[in-house]
C-alpha cells in the first residue's frame, strides 16, 4: 500500500498550489507520523483558503468512527462511499466533521479504464471522492469569477442543510449551482 509522510503530503500540496491547481484531491494514507511533518501538513492546508484553493480527501476504508487528522481539518472536504441507493458503505469511515463538512458520492463497483485501457472496477472512498472534485470543477467552469469560499460554502451549506450526523449527505450538484447561481445574480 503506497503512503506518504506527512512532510511528503506537505510538499506535494504546495508544489500543487504553486502550480496554480484550484482543486486539489487526496487520497493517501499517511505513514511516520512526526511533530514537524504533522506541522507542515497543517500549515499548507492552511494556506489553501488563502490561496484559493479547495481541498477534497478520501475518509478511509477502515470502517471505523472518527475522521483522519487531514480531513478535520476545517478547510478540507471529506468524502466517503456509498452505494447505488446512495447509503453510505460501512466501510467507510465516519464522523462529526465528515457529517457537517462532507458528503457521500458513488464508491461500490465503479468502472473505468486500468492500465493498458483495460476496464478497471474498484470501490471505495478513493472512488467516490472524485465524483466530489469534479461536481466543483463542474461549479467553478459554470462560475469562474466565484471564489473558493463561495463555492465551498454554497456546496456545503447552501445547497444542502446539514443535520447532526456522522454521516454526510450525498453531493446534489444541481442543488449547488442553483445556489451558486442565486449567490451570484445577488451581486
Amino acid at each position: 500500500m503506497p503512503s506518504a509522510t506527512p512532510q511528503e503530503l506537505a510538499t506535494a500540496i504546495m508544489d500543487c498550489l504553486d502550480a496554480g491547481a484550484r482543486i486539489i484531491n487526496l487520497s493517501l494514507a499517511l505513514a511516520c507520523s512526526s511533530t514537524k511533518g504533522e506541522h507542515s501538513r497543517d500549515k499548507t492546508l492552511n494556506h489553501a483558503p488563502r490561496r484559493g484553493i479547495l481541498v477534497v480527501a478520501a475518509e478511509g476504508n477502515q470502517g471505523t468512527l472518527g475522521s483522519s487528522a487531514i480531513t478535520r481539518h476545517p478547510w478540507v472536504i471529506p468524502v466517503v462511499a456509498c452505494d447505488r441507493m446512495s447509503r453510505p458503505i460501512s466501510e467507510s469511515n465516519f464522523g462529526s466533521s465528515i457529517g457537517r463538512r462532507g458528503f457521500s458520492a458513488p464508491g461500490t463497483n465503479m468502472t473505468s479504464l486500468g492500465t493498458a485501457g483495460h476496464p478497471l472496477t474498484l470501490g471505495g472512498t478513493s472512488v467516490a471522492t472524485p465524483f466530489v472534485t469534479g461536481a466543483i470543477a463542474l461549479l467553478w467552469s459554470e462560475f469562474p469569477s466565484a471564489s473558493a469560499a463561495q463555492v465551498k460554502l454554497t456546496i456545503t451549506h447552501k445547497a444542502q442543510p446539514r443535520r447532526a450526523s456522522v454521516a454526510p449527505p450525498l453531493l446534489d450538484a444541481t442543488a449547488a449551482s442553483h445556489a451558486l447561481s442565486t449567490v451570484r445574480a445577488r451581486r
